[in-house]
């Protein structure tokens, strides 16, 4: 049964979207079957992944409609393993149509239960808002990844972040939890930035994950050629970084990807060769 992961945070401009499309396909490269859901009606995630935001085509919206399935709007990427439910523009409709629709808040959560046996992961992008799309994904979700710059008004966001995350589990979904707070943009030079990490552990203890993210101008041009970080420039500090949060978040859940399994598999074959070739070494 896949895990279904919401990367949310209310504010916008933390990196939120660029971390659903990198940590997706970092997972992805790591053989790991993963559908990440666009839920935001910017389509940022849509946008990273090739897809023009601009097209007459069914998304997000239609989903939550009820009108297609994610079978139908699952869309293949460069990655094998990963595909994409894309947004649109016309997503934004949809915060007016579900209040006129029973059981509004379980649209997303409904669609994906009927699929989720075949994917490892489902990340869903949220928008930074707390609407009625924002509020489908967190019912859907079995966990939260929160991207926060490691700023002042960060400091102020915590408690609008545990009243959300307090109403949603009492109303809607008693074991949503956070899986992580993710520290973006991060530039550890800073006093600043220093103080407010040590502020975000004593709170979060160790729900403050370990991986941060720098600013990092491949992650920044990535968008603009419709690729992930980890496809645009595999070397790069911020490809580094999205590769060390999946693997952080495997060894978290206990995981191991079938990459890690052939990788371990590979080790040990050459480990056999050696003792057979040299057997006093």
């Amino acid at each position: 049964m896949g895990k279904v992961l919401a990367v949310v945070n209310q504010k916008g401009g933390v990196g939120k979207t660029t971390t659903a499309i990198n940590l997706s396909a970092a997972l992805a490269l790591e053989g790991l079957k993963v559908l990440l859901v666009d839920c935001d009606p910017q389509a940022n995630s849509s946008g990273g992944f090739g897809v023009s935001r601009d097209d007459d085509r069914q998304s997000t919206y239609d989903l939550l409609i009820g009108e297609a399935s994610i079978e139908e709007l699952a869309l293949p990427t460069e990655i094998e393993t990963l595909r994409l439910v894309p947004s649109h523009k016309n997503l934004i409709g949809a915060n007016v149509e579900l209040i006129q629709i029973d059981r509004r808040a379980y649209k997303l959560r409904e669609a994906i239960d009927k699929v989720r046996s075949q994917y490892d992961f489902v990340i869903l992008d949220c928008p930074p808002a707390l609407d009625l799309l924002t509020l489908n994904a967190l019912v859907a979700a079995d966990r939260l990844l929160v991207p926060m710059q490691a700023e002042y008004f960060a400091l102020e966001g915590i408690s609008e972040l545990m009243h959300t995350l307090d109403r949603v589990r009492g109303t809607f979904n008693s074991t949503l939890e956070i899986e992580g707070v993710l520290l973006t943009m991060y530039d550890d030079r800073t006093n600043l930035a220093q103080q407010v990490t040590e502020n975000l552990r004593e709170f979060f203890k160790d729900k403050l994950l370990k991986t941060t993210i720098p600013r990092n101008v491949r992650l920044a041009e990535a968008p603009s050629y419709g690729k992930p970080v980890l496809l645009y420039d595999p070397r790069s500090r911020g490809s580094e970084s999205y590769r060390d949060l999946a693997a952080e978040l495997l060894a978290r859940n206990h995981i191991e990807s079938p990459k890690a399994k052939e990788r371990k598999k590979d080790a040990a074959s050459r480990k056999d060769v050696t003792v057979k070739f040299w057997p006093y070494g």
